[in-house]
């Protein structure tokens, strides 16, 4: 890396790749890359993900509404590569011309619905079965509070703290400290809610702690960036105790495992069509 400055030019272009760990994928245009029809099971949905934050969101609730009896959410799940650009295809761009994880399709009604973005997803599945949405306005109004809140807080995390702080190719400390700065004011505003109630939109469980576990929790239980003791998350009690908690609840136990393509090889279930798949 060069010592100068970097000055802007007047009109970027991509003269060079990016560098750092998603290099291969980055690009300034969006499109498919190459043609691939999406693989299609037996179920009314169709789970296309990979078991990151975002994505696991879908695999939990999915999991949560089967074990509350709900059998019309069976569900296959088909991993997407992400590293090698199946999110690039297109039958993936055909149901999220964004191309990013979690898409869904849902073909439990007469005309199929496309389902992307998580926060859309968690909120389709919620009204479709009527289970982790309060039906009274104002608890529906704090949990879509919550909900929101985490679809505009986490990419501060992610694409922020946790790019610079674990992908970036140079540690660079002014990103750093500005994105870990936004990292623990998020974790404190998470605090003081927790600390007046269980979960984040009051006594009951809902899909914004389904939104918000896997980004927030899943960091403070130091399972994402290897970052908990450099962000001192144990000065966060009550976040942890919350993230704790949810992390013992058996649908997310499950679901937490859905597309999962590292670490021990326990935990990892590349795709998902059956309740038993998960049941080893």
């Amino acid at each position: 890396m060069s010592d100068s400055p970097y000055v802007p030019p007047k009109v970027w272009t991509p003269e060079a790749p990016s560098g750092g760990h998603f290099a291969s994928i980055n690009r300034p245009v969006a499109g498919p890359t190459h043609d691939k029809v999406l693989p299609k099971g037996r179920h009314p949905f169709q789970l296309y993900s990979l078991a990151t934050p975002n994505g696991v969101k879908v695999s939990v609730l999915l999991e949560e509404l089967l074990a509350l009896g709900h059998t019309g959410a069976e569900y296959d799940a088909w991993p997407i590569r992400i590293s090698e650009g199946d999110q690039f295809s297109s039958g993936f761009v055909d149901v999220n011309p964004n191309s990013k994880i979690p898409a869904l399709m849902d073909y439990s009604g007469d005309t199929p619905i496309r389902l992307f973005e998580s926060g859309s997803i968690l909120l389709h599945l919620a009204e479709k079965f009527g289970a982790f949405l309060p039906t009274d306005t104002a608890s529906r109004a704090e949990t879509l509070n919550w909900l929101f809140w985490q679809m505009g807080a986490a990419p501060y995390l992610g694409g922020g703290f946790g790019h610079f702080y674990a992908y970036a190719p140079e540690k660079l400390q002014y990103p750093i400290d500005r994105f870990t700065m936004e990292a623990k004011r998020q974790l404190d505003v998470l605090n003081r809610c927790l600390a007046e109630r269980p979960y984040l939109a009051g006594d009951t469980y809902t899909i914004a702690d389904i939104a918000v576990w896997p980004w927030y929790g899943e960091l403070v239980r130091g399972n994402l960036y290897s970052a908990a003791e450099f962000l001192a998350v144990h000065e966060y009690t009550h976040v942890v105790r919350w993230a704790n908690e949810i992390a013992e609840r058996p649908a997310v136990k499950r679901g937490r495992r859905v597309n999962r393509l590292w670490g021990d090889e326990r935990e990892q279930q590349a795709e998902r069509h059956t309740a038993t798949d998960l049941d080893r």
